[in-house]
């Protein structure tokens, strides 16, 4: 973000005090004379009288310090019941929590969830390179300078995405708090007071375990249900139809098969499934084989979701190029954080494509900058994963954010400035 007048990375804008007696104040000058005056082709009764100070968007970062402190915590959080996918599960969501401060105080919150099975990555690792690596980095850096940070974890450390979207997310909770607004108006879109829709999403259990389930939740009022698969193509169109049979007609249905059809059958499959209901087809092939999914969709009957073929704007390139999918899955701790997952956003509207904003699944921080991240997107078209908080026992960070979301299938984007986590009043977290 600008200090004075100008642009910025995001397009937001701060505006300065026009200086009395330049030929700024007095007008925009053209090249090569200093003070012949170009009149703005707005009409005059819209700008500021000439010499009057333009008021400005922002005031309590004009002269930020810098980055001060970073430092980690862990939560962990029991599931209702033990949250699978193809490639592994879990009875407990765990996230590494990271507090960025700086030197007169201002502070901002991320969190990333390793999930293992879908990573590849540990908690401790994780923990490391944010203790190690990306976190001294950013050390006496301008809090509001999101590339300069990314460049900086980048020199400091390869890949690690996750370290990265933590605490991109706790500088962008620093920025938009200091500045005073909601985190998803500085993203650059959404209406403060505003909710998203969500899919809940049911792992992998007995087929009559994850219909019934599918089925209460639709009931409830969500109006996109996603069911985990991949381990038995046979299976999952059994369940496919057996949870379309029961769900009101307007209630989407996706499956995510978590790259775990092999591509031998995966055209047999996929028509199947689309023979038995099915909407959207998340990730059926390995990350990498890009030919095959393009394939599926060309074949037609369901649409592909691409997810973990989607690690980067590199990747998602690759995708569009191929035309591998019809919807990009961006998930902000899978791409490196909310600065990542906008480029890939911009990216897929340019390409004329829908986006979902997808989860590990994660707690309450991170699946609060998930939602401010769908409400900014206007083709985020395919409702968020945004059950985390809802699929534990207890939310232990935000629990007040998704009271409610469970009944409504929407999710509050909150009002308060930055993430509206709540946090500051609880910093046994960080103990």
């Amino acid at each position: 973000m600008a200090g004075r007048g100008g642009a910025t990375g995001y397009g937001w804008y701060v505006a300065a005090p026009a200086s009395r007696g330049t030929a700024a104040g007095r007008g925009l000058v053209r090249p090569g004379r200093r003070s012949t005056p170009v009149q703005p082709k707005q009409p005059a009764a819209t700008l500021p009288a000439t010499g009057a100070a333009v008021p400005r968007l922002v005031t309590a970062l004009d002269t930020p310090a810098g980055v001060a402190s970073v430092r980690t915590g862990v939560v962990r959080a029991r599931y209702r019941r033990p949250f699978a996918i193809s490639s592994g599960g879990s009875d407990e969501l765990v996230s590494l929590l990271v507090e960025v401060r700086t030197a007169d105080g201002a502070r901002g919150v991320g969190e990333a969830s390793p999930m293992t099975a879908y990573t590849g990555e540990t908690l401790a690792g994780l923990r490391a390179a944010v203790d190690e690596h990306a976190g001294p980095a950013l050390l006496g850096r301008d809090p509001r300078d999101l590339a300069g940070a990314h460049a900086a974890m980048d020199a400091a450390i390869r890949g690690q995405h996750l370290a990265k979207a933590a605490l991109d997310m706790a500088l962008h909770d620093l920025v938009a708090r200091a500045a005073g607004w909601p985190l998803h108006l500085l993203l650059g879109g959404g209406r403060p007071g505003g909710s998203v829709p969500t899919a809940w999403v049911v792992g992998l259990g007995t087929e009559d375990e994850m219909a019934e389930e599918a089925v209460r939740y639709a009931r409830a009022g969500f109006r996109h249900v996603k069911l985990k698969g991949g381990e038995d193509p046979a299976r999952d169109v059994a369940l496919v139809a057996a949870v379309r049979a029961a769900l009101p007609e307007a209630v989407e249905l996706s499956l995510d098969a978590n790259e775990g059809y092999a591509p031998s059958g995966a055209a047999r499959t996929a028509a199947r499934l689309a023979d038995a209901g099915l909407d959207l087809l998340e990730q059926p092939l390995p990350r990498w084989d890009l030919d095959g999914m393009a394939a599926l969709r060309a074949a037609g009957g369901v649409r592909v979701m691409a997810d973990e073929s989607v690690q980067s704007a590199h990747d998602a390139l690759e995708v569009v190029r191929r035309g591998a999918a019809d919807v990009l899955n961006i998930k902000v701790l899978k791409v490196g954080g909310l600065f990542r997952a906008r480029q890939i956003a911009a990216l897929a509207e340019t390409a004329g494509l829908a986006v979902k904003v997808g989860t590990m699944p994660e707690l309450g921080v991170a699946t609060l900058a998930a939602a401010h991240l769908s409400a900014a997107l206007p083709h985020a078209t395919v409702p968020a994963d945004l059950v985390g908080p809802l699929l534990v026992e207890a939310e232990p960070l935000a629990p007040a954010a998704f009271a409610g979301a469970a009944e409504t299938g929407r999710v509050a984007v909150p009002a308060a400035p930055g993430l509206g986590h709540g946090l500051d009043a609880r910093p046994e977290v960080f103990a």
